[in-house]
């Protein structure tokens, strides 16, 4: 089955340009100039991903991807303005998976949502097996199914925040940098190890957790070295 891709951005060109590409790739885009199209595609077909500009006519880039949130888990890439980087922040921590600074290639967009979608779609194949679950001090990871409960309550991850997670959880006791996350998570050439993405997805990972920073129960800071959750 085809995957289907959501594409917003008030910028006719670029929206066309980049359905174009991705429909070059087979997969089947749903374009929106505005956020009221946007949210009628988000309530009416079954996505698979979405790509959002945060600057629209009406309705922003985030309150879009809060919406999505609310009932959704599926990947979302922000599309930013250049040297936005309080935007790229904001919507992280919102709950988006990557973030594009304009202008980018379209290619390079192409690669973004066919590794998010690898990522994504990992959670829904296979068997049930014993290594699909995950234990730790009151958490619970179903690496099949993408549920996370922590002290038995579930708690909403986006793939990105469940990726690292059970990073941490299967190198537990271990320190893992920052550079070993991006790698293992992403494993493509486009992402720069010097911008705070692990960075900000820790922070709302922490925040979803209840897990304070200074004194954190679960994901802890080795300053100079990376993150780790203790054996």
């Amino acid at each position: 089955m085809n995957e289907k891709i959501l594409v917003v951005d008030d910028e006719c060109e670029i929206a066309d340009l980049v359905s174009l590409y991705l429909e070059n790739e087979d997969f089947t885009v749903f374009k929106a100039y505005n956020g009221a199209d946007a949210l009628e595609y988000i309530e009416t077909k079954e996505l698979d991903l979405a790509v959002l500009d945060v600057m629209l006519p009406d309705i922003d880039g985030f309150q879009i991807c809060r919406k999505i949130r609310e009932n959704y888990q599926y990947p979302i890439i922000m599309l930013t303005a250049k040297g936005e980087e309080l935007d790229k922040i904001n919507g992280l921590t919102l709950g988006a998976d990557d973030y594009m600074t304009k202008p980018f290639l379209p290619l390079e967009m192409v690669a973004r949502v066919k590794a998010q979608l690898r990522r994504y779609k990992r959670y829904n194949t296979g068997n049930m097996k014993d290594e699909d679950i995950i234990e730790h001090s009151g958490l619970v990871l179903n690496i099949r199914t993408h549920e996370c409960i922590l002290n038995e309550t579930p708690l909403s991850l986006t793939p990105t925040e469940f990726s690292i997670l059970q990073i941490l959880c299967q190198h537990k006791g271990e320190v893992v940098s920052a550079e070993e996350l991006f790698h293992q998570i992403w494993k493509d050439e486009y992402y720069s190890k010097n911008n705070n993405t692990i960075t900000v997805h820790i922070r709302h990972l922490r925040e979803k957790m209840g897990d304070s920073f200074e004194n954190p129960k679960y994901v802890k800071t080795v300053w100079g070295c990376g993150y780790k959750i203790e054996g």
